[in-house]
């Protein structure tokens, strides 16, 4: 079969490679409908720090379960399926707790297994990983339910627990496909105010159309004092960190109010002054989103016509193709990139 494989730091190619085969009793191979390139995956591909070393690429995609292991139970060959970005044995205590991204037997596709972004995935622990999807491979809420393998429900994950309402203010640093997500999760969740800081047109456009009432494109010292007058000096009672690096890191610790909620979903690469967040009575929350957890509500949203995150993917690659994705991404002319086998 075809699959994507990291050979070196900006060469990604789609290469032939063993056929997903069955090897435990509670696998699943699964036909890939539909894969994503991630922000991660560009981390990697930049050859930055990060999980993403490969060869195998992608952890984002859905398909049709082709074969099931004998202790599938629920899972049946010719179902629609979408699979978390972690996959997990759904019996542990981190499990049990709703946690499955902290599963000591799990691990991410594409780092600890099959990539996402191939022609088919043997995926682990079928039963406990994968949510059945009703509706089938052709239709058109394909890339909405797509999103909801990471970055919607990191989106969900950064405001959840905020309590927020219509007089609360939100500000996500970077307009990245999970800055995007969390302004629409903030929205959702119902926040009167939701400030997005970004700088990339074509993003900031999604921004507009997933809620966000303010915009903010100046960086630094410009940036936390527009932040600054559109609060009357207050601060963002949360403020999502989606970008990782220390300088957005810096900037979301400036713009919090005092007593605020500082959500990282960025995968922190950077240090945090946690002085100034002790002196200031600044909650730090966020971390790995368990998206199994979230999946299945957003999926109902997704599915009622209440939530539609598909926006983000505002570009297509094939399989085949695949270095094209990468590359618009990694020069920022794609925010996020659906691959279609």
């Amino acid at each position: 079969m075809i699959a994507a494989v990291l050979e070196g730091p900006g060469n990604v190619k789609a290469v032939n490679v063993a056929d997903a085969t069955l090897k435990e009793p509670g696998d699943a191979v699964v036909r890939v409908v539909a894969a994503a390139i991630c922000g991660t995956d560009i981390r990697g591909y930049r050859g930055q720090p990060g999980p993403v070393r490969g060869p195998r690429c992608g952890h984002e995609f859905l398909g049709v379960v082709e074969e099931v292991g004998t202790a599938s139970a629920t899972v049946r060959p010719g179902q629609l399926v979408l699979a978390p970005f972690i996959f997990a044995d759904g019996t542990c205590s981190t499990c049990s707790r709703g946690l499955p991204s902290s599963c000591p037997s799990g691990g991410m596709f594409g780092v600890a297994g099959d990539g996402g972004q191939a022609e088919a995935v043997r995926v682990p622990f079928a039963e406990a990983t994968l949510v059945a999807v009703a509706m089938d491979e052709h239709d058109e809420r394909l890339p909405a339910v797509l999103a909801l393998a990471d970055v919607m429900p990191t989106g969900y994950h950064a405001v959840r627990g905020a309590h927020l309402t219509r007089e609360s203010c939100v500000a996500v640093i970077g307009d990245g496909a999970v800055g995007l997500c969390s302004v629409l999760a903030a929205r959702e969740a119902g926040a009167g105010r939701v400030i997005i800081l970004g700088h990339h047109p074509n993003r900031l456009d999604i921004a507009r159309r997933f809620g966000c009432t303010d915009v903010i494109e100046s960086r630094g010292d410009e940036a936390a004092a527009a932040v600054a007058d559109l609060t009357a000096g207050a601060g963002a009672d949360l403020v999502v960190e989606s970008v990782g690096d220390q300088r957005a890191l810096d900037t979301a610790l400036r713009v919090c109010a005092d007593g605020g909620r500082l959500s990282l979903v960025g995968g922190p690469h950077n240090a945090l002054e946690t002085m100034t967040c002790f002196m200031r009575n600044i909650t730090v929350a966020g971390g790995l989103t368990p998206a199994r957890t979230y999946i299945p509500g957003l999926l109902d949203a997704v599915l009622g016509g209440r939530l539609d995150p598909s926006p983000v993917f505002d570009a297509t690659a094939t399989l085949a193709d695949i270095a094209v994705g990468y590359e618009a991404m990694d020069n920022r002319q794609a925010t996020k990139v659906l691959v279609r086998p």
